[in-house]
């Protein structure tokens, strides 16, 4: 196939005055202005072959940058995570016994399983790297409780109450939403700041959102379970009762809460700005809060709550989830097309790319040569390039974008090469 001419994406003339493709926003996500638009780079070089027949050869190693950060980032939130059970588990041990903290550990794996599931599922599309969801979880699980427990006495001294009874309706429906929520969101800023070229928008945020809220619910369950355990009269029967409410009926409702601020926060990394993120994460508390004040504030009638209130929430959590899988599709194949029309990728591929269907038939094939972990390499340096690419269209850090993008460009040629031969 023929190559067009090298047009680099910094020339001048790009933005303004330049053809704006009609397909340039294929989907409510990721929305492109005009001045903003400039064609991808084009492809220097011999024409491509298709990636699917040839030999196998060497895979390509990771670029030792990107290991190198995620590493530096996963032993810092390891240190963290680890001065953090000095707090966190003498405080569960002295409300649940030894006993109550087995069980309940074991006991709160099965909310955990479930809600790691759906990460899964949701990361499906673009995998995030498995260092970074480790940090997540740790920062849920052990850092985020430790917060919880250093800030919330400060809500305790500051304000007076007559009873116990009030004490306790103050510390679920006002200190726990706001500190909990804080403590959590706290781990997805982190992420945002150090970690920013994983976190490209608001599928991803979901998904860090998601992984902490479970390490931060696998934790509170141990103490609640343990607790049930520990201080009643009738340990199985109240056990069974609190599984059933925590770990059957709302094994989300951690993951919801901090979902939405995950949300705010993707849709800010759209656009990259500094300023911008961290007003995304004071903004994305308020509705974490808000649900999560509503969910702690339902008494008596819970199970009618429950119904009407909490099932159409998650109901619309899934839904809305459903709807960025499909936008973020969406826009991975158009990006992937402007890269086809520059040169770098065949028709075929970015059937292959950008398809469901095309990606299990690429892996299919590959696992035939025994080269499946080679071609994920490139279907995930595939879909990383098509989010650089509407990083740069977003109109912010332009230059700082485009030295990434030439990287990952040859990145995608070489682990081509790997595949194909």
């Amino acid at each position: 196939m023929s190559t067009p001419p090298h047009q680099p994406s910094g020339d001048p003339s790009a933005g303004p005055g330049r053809p704006f493709p009609a397909q340039a926003n294929p989907s409510w996500m990721g929305q492109v202005r005009q001045q903003d638009y400039r064609p991808a780079p084009g492809h220097q070089g011999r024409a491509l072959a298709p990636v699917m027949p040839g030999p196998a050869q060497d895979s390509l190693q990771r670029s030792p940058g990107r290991r190198g950060g995620l590493l530096g980032l996963t032993i810092g939130g390891s240190v963290l995570a680890f001065l953090s059970l000095f707090l966190v588990v003498p405080f569960l041990f002295a409300n649940t016994g030894p006993g109550g903290l087995v069980i309940g550990f074991v006991a709160s794996l099965v909310p955990l399983s479930i809600v790691l599931l759906a990460v899964q599922a949701i990361d499906k599309w673009e995998p995030e790297p498995k260092r970074l969801l480790f940090f997540a979880f740790t920062w849920g699980a052990a850092v985020s409780i430790a917060v919880t427990l250093l800030i919330q006495p400060l809500f305790v001294v500051t304000f007076q109450f007559s009873d116990e009874p009030d004490l306790r309706t103050y510390l679920a429906t006002v200190q726990a939403p706001i500190v909990e929520e804080f403590a959590k969101s706290l781990g997805l800023l982190v992420i945002l700041l150090l970690a920013r070229r994983h976190f490209d928008g608001p599928v991803d945020g979901v998904v860090f959102a998601f992984t902490i809220a479970g390490g931060f619910a696998f934790t509170e369950n141990i103490l609640y379970f343990g607790r049930a355990i520990a201080e009643s009269t009738d340990p199985a029967g109240d056990f069974a009762q609190v599984f059933f409410l925590r770990g059957i009926m709302s094994p989300f409702a951690h993951a919801l809460f901090t979902g939405t601020t995950g949300l705010v926060m993707g849709f800010a990394a759209r656009r990259w700005h500094a300023g911008a993120s961290v007003a995304a994460f004071f903004v994305g508390l308020l509705p974490a809060m808000l649900l999560h004040n509503r969910w702690n504030s339902m008494g008596q009638g819970f199970l009618l709550d429950y119904a009407l209130v909490q099932v159409p929430i998650f109901l619309l959590a899934v839904a809305g989830i459903i709807l960025l899988r499909v936008a973020e599709k969406r826009l991975t194949r158009q990006r992937l097309l402007e890269y086809s029309a520059a040169g770098w990728f065949t028709a075929q591929e970015v059937q292959l790319l950008a398809t469901l269907a095309g990606r299990r038939a690429a892996l299919a094939w590959a696992a035939g040569y025994g080269r499946k972990r080679q071609m994920k390499d490139f279907i995930r340096a595939a879909t990383r390039l098509a989010n650089i690419r509407q990083r740069i269209l977003s109109g912010r850090d332009v230059p700082l974008h485009q030295a990434e993008e030439r990287q990952q460009l040859q990145r995608v040629l070489a682990l081509r090469a790997s595949v194909a031969g």
